[in-house]
């Protein structure tokens, strides 16, 4: 017994098979009709469970991180706040509830208002003082050049110490019989010589050069870090079109580098505004009124942990809270704006 097999011809299918209806062609007798195995369709999950899927992903992501901001942030928050309505001396339930007294009395006590107006020199001359120097550092080092790494790190070395070491340091060179007023004596500039720290004509100036000289490093390294992500083929292009160097800075390099510039100067008020350990390390005995570099924070610790009114004191806290909030919020509104607008995606629905 044979077995027929067809060959390459017989396996094709003929038009004249096809039905003059348009139909399917049939197959003709000892024909194989040619057909390729229909794929089988995965089933796909349904919406509601790949949503549920997706919001327990999201869940366990975030989670740690909200409960963490929710204890350690949010209730300190709502707690100084409750507490703000009593006169606590910082033990036992508070029971003596004064209403808003503590929040009229801060309002009304010059010496906040000379913390306050501390805060805002701070936060202005920090801008004009450490952005321009930073920025032309950061220009410079941005260069091929010898050495550069090591200049880099000299610069960087000051953020990284810490503020106690920092303020005991410049509190010893700065006192009357200090090191500085010793070299200028050495030096044949005696009469240049100052009471550094409890003048305060003098003060608030030497804190600014003290502030300058520790953050102005953060600043150089963040603008760094900007300038590398400027292609280098637009300031190519702008040197064969006969650009100078100042215009290529100024038309293209200032532009590229708004965003960073800008996120520096929020973090450069922020810092300001909550200036503290580098005050009250160095003054100490002086921040309250003689030398005139009180700020916000050291207000609160002096005239609430110190003087042994806690409810004041997280009045206070609540009060240095709601300025930074306000300031933040009017910052993000009208000048963060623009570079979070690109970052922001809506959501289309499908």
């Amino acid at each position: 017994m044979s077995v027929r097999t067809n060959s390459p011809a017989e396996g094709r299918v003929d038009a004249d098979d096809v039905t003059a209806g348009g139909g399917t062609p049939s197959p003709a007798p000892g024909r194989v009709a040619a057909t390729s195995p229909r794929p089988g369709r995965r089933p796909r999950p349904d919406r509601p469970r790949r949503d549920h899927l997706k919001t327990i992903e999201i869940a366990v992501l975030v989670g740690p991180a909200l409960i963490v901001f929710l204890a350690f942030v949010i209730f300190p928050v709502v707690m100084a706040g409750y507490y703000g309505f009593f006169r606590w001396k910082g033990f036992g339930p508070p029971t003596d509830f004064i209403g808003l007294q503590n929040y009229v009395t801060i309002l009304q006590d010059t010496a906040f208002h000379e913390a306050l107006w501390h805060n805002a020199i701070i936060v202005v001359m920090s801008l004009v003082l450490q952005g321009p120097a930073a920025l032309l550092l950061a220009l410079l080092l941005n260069r091929p050049m010898r050495g550069q790494s090591v200049i880099r790190v000299l610069i960087f070395v000051p953020y990284v110490l810490a503020e106690v070491v920092v303020g005991t340091g410049w509190s010893l060179m700065l006192q009357s019989e200090g090191a500085l007023n010793g070299l200028l004596e050495k030096i044949g500039l005696g009469g240049l010589a100052q009471d550094w720290l409890a003048d305060p004509d003098i003060a608030i100036w030497t804190l600014l050069g003290i502030i300058t000289w520790k953050y102005i490093g953060f600043a150089v390294i963040l603008f760094l870090a900007g300038l590398q992500g400027i292609p280098q083929e637009l300031t190519e292009a702008a040197q064969i079109d006969g650009a100078s160097y100042w215009q290529i800075q100024r038309r293209i390099t200032l532009p590229l580098l708004g965003p960073t510039l800008r996120i520096w100067a929020f973090l450069s008020i922020i810092g300001s505004l909550q200036l503290f350990d580098l005050v009250y390390i160095i003054w100490g005995q002086y921040v309250a009124s003689t030398a005139g570099t009180s700020t916000m924070a050291t207000y609160m610790v002096a005239n609430g942990r110190n003087a042994g009114n806690y409810g004041y004191g997280n009045a206070v806290a609540v009060v240095l809270f709601l300025i930074s909030l306000v300031v933040a919020l009017v910052y993000q509104r009208f000048v963060l704006r623009r570079d979070t607008a690109g970052a922001l995606t809506e959501r289309t629905g499908r």
